[in-house]
């Protein structure tokens, strides 16, 4: 039976990266995005084009009051497209970029990233529960971040490191239902995260590299893959790990 994967935020940037990877591994996919129709879209058209089929929703998950709906829309969908009662895996990568020095972050500016990053995280995963299928997987995305530090960015990370700890505790309290959890802490990427501060900015993209191993910052192309092979067979003993893919950025 063919997966089913969900992928938060997969109209751009790592998300999309990571519907495409897992259409070339053989797998379908239910995506959504907050702006952007047409380029989410067009991620539908290139998974098309690999054979696999992908069904677009739009959703802000940093409303949880719309949640219970979007369970509902995604129900109809999957008895619609696939003639199933559920999906197999959850990934949680919707988020966006808010930086600030500590001492000048606003509320509003607080309250956004932790209902984006970690209280939407908590209430999707809840809402959409009944519908994940027994033995299914669900990757929670976070950052580098959370590992090292950078001014500007504390509440984006603490909002991250929120997200790790709910992913240890999803781990265990879903381990009953054979459901893996796991999250995903990206380093540097050249995405248009926080503006394309890395992909656009020479000197910040060569700082970046010069603090990292491998020696370059990462491309989508780094992080997309990685992610679904967390999801395949292979990682099926996998559960409870902070994963780190970040070339070795600031050992």
């Amino acid at each position: 039976m063919t997966r089913i994967t969900l992928i938060t935020g997969a109209s751009r940037g790592l998300g999309r990266n990571t519907a495409l990877a897992i259409a070339r591994a053989g797998g379908d996919v239910a995506l959504t995005y907050r702006n952007g129709e047409d380029e989410a879209q067009a991620v539908v058209a290139e998974i098309e084009a690999l054979g696999r089929k992908a069904r677009t929703f739009r959703l802000d998950v940093g409303d949880a009051a719309s949640f219970p709906a979007f369970a509902d829309a995604l129900r109809t969908a999957l008895q619609e497209t696939w003639q199933r009662d559920s999906f197999d895996h959850l990934v949680n990568n919707a988020g966006h970029g808010d930086t600030a020095p500590f001492g000048e972050t606003t509320q509003a500016q607080f309250d956004r990233l932790v209902d984006v990053h970690f209280k939407g995280a908590f209430f999707l995963t809840q809402a959409l529960l009944p519908l994940i299928a027994d033995g299914g997987r669900i990757v929670n995305l976070s950052s580098g971040l959370t590992r090292f530090a950078y001014p500007g960015y504390a509440a984006y990370a603490a909002a991250k490191g929120a997200v790790e700890v709910l992913s240890r505790y999803l781990a265990k309290e879903l381990g009953p239902r054979g459901i893996a959890v796991n999250t995903v802490a990206p380093g540097a990427i050249e995405t248009d995260f926080g503006g394309g501060v890395v992909r656009d900015n020479p000197q910040v993209n060569e700082q970046l590299a010069g603090i990292t191993a491998l020696g370059r910052v990462g491309l989508p192309d780094d992080i997309g893959p990685m992610i679904a092979s967390l999801l395949g067979d292979a990682s099926r003993w996998v559960t409870g790990q902070r994963i780190e893919v970040s070339g070795g950025q600031a050992l």
